[in-house]
Formats: structure tokens, sequence, C-alpha cells
């Protein structure tokens, strides 16, 4: 079993820059695939970012290819998302989530580990 504490968030401007954290405890951070996941107000949680154990291999929604780059070190147990070019329509809750195996996907029900998330604003 894995606990997970983002960090991070905060109130920014558009196009202005987040990274947010993900700290693991307990259980082995690197038999994990991991992911960043959201939820607006009033929306379903929705897949932003993945990446596999090692790292190697990223995944990304398409609404944040490009300007979101997800990665970790497995050496202090932790998950980042760099968030550039920031827009109001990213304003949610992020969260990190550790998948139910090493694998990673965009699959929300195959996440077995949440974080609490971290509160992100842009303001426009």
């Amino acid at each position: 079993q894995v606990q997970l504490l983002e960090s991070g968030g905060g109130l920014v401007q558009a196009g202005g820059s987040l990274r947010l954290s993900c700290a693991a405890s307990g259980s082995s951070f690197s038999n994990y695939g991991m992911g960043w996941f959201r939820q607006a107000p009033g929306k379903e949680r929705e897949f932003v970012a993945s990446i596999s154990w090692s790292g190697g291999i990223t995944l990304y929604a398409d609404s944040v290819k490009g300007p979101f780059t997800i990665s970790r070190d497995n050496a202090k147990n932790t998950l980042y998302l760099q968030m550039n070019h920031l827009k109001p329509e990213d304003t949610a809750v992020y969260y990190c989530a550790a998948h139910s195996t090493a694998r990673h996907s965009s699959r929300i029900n195959e996440y077995a580990y949440w974080g609490q998330g971290t509160q992100v604003t842009v303001s426009s």
C-alpha cells in the first residue's frame, strides 16, 4: 500500500506556470505506474498524464500535451507535474494516483491509491 500527498497548487495568472509534487510513502514507489488526474467544479474527474514505473514512458491527455510534463524521481519517492502556459480551463483539484500494478494508463478505475488533491486556480 502507498500513501500519496500532493503539494504545489495555488493561484496563478493565465500564462503562468506551476509545478505539482506528489510525495509517496509506504510501499515501494518504483513498483507503481503513476498518474495525475484533475476534477473541475461540477465535472467528472479526468485523466491528465501518466508515467511508467521507470519514467521511460509517458502518456498525456490531448488537452495538456505540450504545456504539461509528468516526471518522477524514484530515489526521492516523488512524482511531478510541470504545468506551463496555464489557462483558466486548467482550474481544478489535481490528484496524483498510483496504478494497481507497475503499468500506467488513462483509465481512472485502474488506479488503486489516491492523494487528497491540491487546488490549482488560474485567473484570466
